[in-house]
């Protein structure tokens, strides 16, 4: 694959982008913007010792087979990984049945969805994308001269496939799918999705963001790699972030063919992959024993802070995954000050001319304590 230096990427990102540095702060800003006018006056991410029900994290993990992992590779972590690298690329490309010119790793699927937003957006047109959901691809094609065409999810805050498929324009360069779905956690129908994803992609280039899936019971999960396998336009992204517990060390991958990952790759700087993520990650996958603690104890609370919103009345998506949203009952601005001066961090989002609260699923311990204190802000 094509990569290009550091220095250049850099100076054609800024060229291409208005001027807007690609630095840390931009994909911070992008990865993590505020996306309510409540949290632009509040802030996102605050600094504090705070329990984290705003990032979607496993409060959970990595695994233990993953912390022994990291510990017997410290001996290697003055060596660059670009060995290890090209040798994980193999084991991932067995699991997902392709070669391994089709897989493309990432520092997190994070970086991944900003590189393939940015290579289409340099191109002009438009991505498409149900809305509200993970923000990441969108909003680095638009600062990269891409417009972006948004459908809202239907009444069960799920994406709207065949209002989607009707919002394709001939320079709709990319449709972007979450399932399940971020901010929600509502999932498709696996068929319809399946349908969907084969007949875009004759026109189209169809990403399906996959980062939640293995939330779902292992015979729910329905991935769309087959259709890469089969040779349509797809792009599947997976990622180590969620049920493997291993955000902070950050390392996602996309599968799809050849000649995208390519198009995607140019644009990716230098050694990006360190030795401790891919041995814990190689630890992780076949990890059946931590993946079904982490649904378990997931589905646990999840369940608890749902029958929560039941006692309230309030409407909510059915989530499959580790996050919900429902609407806000009282003014985001001081439902985020609130909240926080008891010990927690959300996210609250602007959708359809409201506001809507995202939390995520901690420990069952976490969602009784929240539930307790939430009660308190919206007395």
């Amino acid at each position: 694959m094509e990569i290009v230096s550091r220095r250049s990427w850099l100076k054609s990102a800024v060229a291409l982008g208005a001027g807007i540095p690609l630095s840390i702060s931009l994909t911070e800003e992008l990865m993590a913007a505020p996306v309510s006018h409540a949290e632009k006056l509040h802030g996102v991410f605050r600094p504090g010792k705070l329990i984290r029900l705003g990032s979607n994290e496993n409060p959970y993990g990595p695994s233990a087979k993953a912390r022994e992992a990291i510990t017997a590779s410290i001996t290697e972590h003055n060596r660059y990984s670009f060995a290890e690298s090209q040798e994980f690329k193999k084991v991932l490309a067995e699991k997902e049945g392709v070669s391994p010119d089709y897989i493309l790793l990432g520092a997190g699927s994070g970086e991944l969805l900003a590189l393939a937003g940015m290579s289409l957006g340099i191109e002009g047109g438009s991505v498409l994308s149900a809305f509200p959901t993970f923000r990441a691809l969108m909003e680095f094609a638009v600062k990269f001269n891409a417009r972006w065409d948004k459908v809202d999810l239907d009444e069960t805050l799920t994406h709207n496939l065949e209002a989607m498929a009707a919002a394709v324009k001939p320079d709709t360069k990319i449709i972007f799918v979450v399932n399940p779905n971020n901010p929600t956690g509502t999932v498709l129908d696996p068929a319809k999705l399946k349908s969907f994803c084969e007949e875009m992609s004759r026109k189209t280039i169809v990403y399906s963001d996959e980062a939640y899936l293995e939330f779902l019971e292992p015979n729910q999960q329905h991935s769309m790699v087959e259709l890469v396998r089969q040779g349509h336009n797809v792009i599947v992204s997976r990622t180590f972030s969620k049920v493997y517990g291993l955000a902070g060390l950050r390392l996602g991958y996309i599968i799809a063919k050849p000649e995208i990952l390519q198009k995607i790759a140019k644009y990716q700087p230098g050694t990006i992959i360190n030795q401790a993520v891919i041995a814990a990650a190689k630890a992780s996958l076949g990890d059946n024993e931590f993946m079904n603690y982490t649904r378990k104890k997931n589905a646990e609370a999840r369940d608890y802070f749902c029958k929560y919103l039941d006692s309230k009345k309030w409407f909510y998506g059915k989530s499959h995954a580790n996050v919900v949203l429902f609407p806000a009952p009282k003014d985001g601005k001081t439902i985020l000050e609130e909240t926080e001066k008891r010990g927690f961090q959300i996210r609250v989002w602007d959708y359809q001319g409201k506001e809507w609260c995202r939390v995520s699923i901690g420990t069952l311990d976490e969602m009784k304590a929240f539930t307790k204190a939430f009660d308190e802000v919206i007395a």
